[in-house]
């Protein structure tokens, strides 16, 4: 693929840009509570800014379903935003209309303004031209640094790419390099780590996966559900039952597609799901029929770590067992930190995302030794799915 980014931009010296970042953070009585994603934002606006360029921030916040709600304006996002910049944030109370283009004319070479969250219009989720046009009306450039939106084709994330000339911005930048260098060109051997509670969420991502990586490693609940379809009583456990039919079907494209598939063959259970109950360690096969699984076992975890030690290229995403849970979080954490140690030697490309996974990357303490930790969530699985993203595909040159 090949995108424009801000190097390609020229001067920018007086050019009004918009900017499309994910503001979109977690909150608690209107106080930021993580603030990750506005930290991502900061290289491309304070380099833009650095420039002379006018930043106008495009974001949504929440789902308002279109309409005004003062309890998701960004407003919010001004103060912590400016406190990691350095610099002033402005405020803008709209995206679009006579009131924002009178305030962002007010604007000066390097200013910096959040504009009004973009879901307070309807036309943002239905991609709607005319909201297209007003916004644009406010820049004469357009960048997109949000990633974890791009999966989706809403008026600030896909259709002003087609109104203003468009590019990647640094976080975008370095996402779409990661994940280029994860899926679309690695250096083999390739290993994808897939967990989470059912297969049912990730179908699409272990049919693509089996005919593009040499080695499937299975965790979480969804695990359950392919050892019941090699007819393993997996007991209490977690399993849809109703998909081990499907299940086979990936084991056997995984057959002819010469990808191994990793399940476990010793597992940690207990007869009830709560931190630090009684439990044991067992075979797959000796699993009792009042019992569940609820991590991998210390047998099944070094293999693991032995397989990645053979492989160039790791893509994770999903955790191996109840990690939230102690101490289910133990062959998590422990491969996590395999796959730290091999990144920091050079052996090893790792990237991972999604919600659960960088909660368990961050809990096994490895989340900076990772080759890129992706904090998107719908559109690294779709990415993942080997789905095209209309953010990321507006951008192409």
């Amino acid at each position: 693929m090949t995108f424009k980014t801000l190097d390609d931009m020229g001067n920018v010296q007086g050019k009004r840009v918009l900017v499309r970042e994910d503001l979109n953070v977690p909150t608690q009585e209107a106080k930021v509570t993580d603030d990750t994603r506005l930290r991502a934002a900061v290289p491309t606006i304070a380099e833009l800014s650095d420039k002379g360029a006018i930043l106008l921030v495009l974001a949504h916040f929440g789902r308002p379903k279109g309409q005004p709600n003062p309890e998701m304006s960004l407003a919010l996002v001004t103060k912590p935003l400016s406190d990691l910049l350095g610099r002033p944030v402005q405020f803008v109370p709209d995206c679009q209309g006579e009131g924002a283009e009178r305030a962002v004319a007010d604007l000066k070479p390097g200013d910096i303004a959040v504009l009004e969250n973009t879901r307070f219009h309807a036309g943002e989720e239905k991609n709607d031209p005319a909201l297209v046009d007003a916004m644009a009306r406010l820049g004469d450039l357009y960048v997109n640094d949000a990633f974890s939106a791009a999966h989706r084709a809403h008026a600030s994330t896909e259709g002003l790419a087609h109104r203003l000339p468009a590019y990647a911005g640094r976080q975008m930048e370095a996402e779409l390099r990661a994940l280029e260098k994860a899926l679309g060109s690695p250096e083999h051997p390739v290993a994808a780590v897939v967990g989470g509670a059912k297969v049912s969420t990730k179908l699409d991502v272990l049919k693509h996966l089996v005919a593009k990586v040499d080695h499937l490693i299975i965790g979480g609940g969804m695990a359950n559900t392919f050892l019941a379809a090699r007819g393993v009583n997996v007991g209490k456990s977690l399993c849809e039952h109703d998909l081990t039919g499907t299940a086979e079907q990936i084991l056997d494209a995984a057959d002819k597609a010469n990808c191994t598939v990793h399940l476990p063959y010793d597992v940690v259970v207990a007869k009830e799901f709560r931190p630090n109950p009684p439990m044991r360690t067992v075979n797959v096969h000796e699993v009792g029929a009042d019992e569940m699984i609820l991590d991998i076992g210390p047998a099944a975890t070094e293999a693991l770590a032995d397989v990645l030690k053979t492989c160039r290229t790791l893509v994770w995403n999903g955790p191996l067992g109840a990690f939230e849970t102690p101490p289910f979080d133990t062959a998590t954490v422990s491969l996590a930190r395999t796959a730290a140690a091999l990144t920091r030697e050079g052996s090893l490309v790792s990237v991972a995302g999604g919600g659960d996974t960088v909660a368990a990357l961050n809990q096994a303490g490895v989340s900076d030794d990772f080759t890129f930790v992706s904090t998107a969530g719908g559109a690294f699985l779709e990415w993942m799915e080997g789905k095209e993203l209309p953010g990321v595909a507006a951008l192409e040159a």
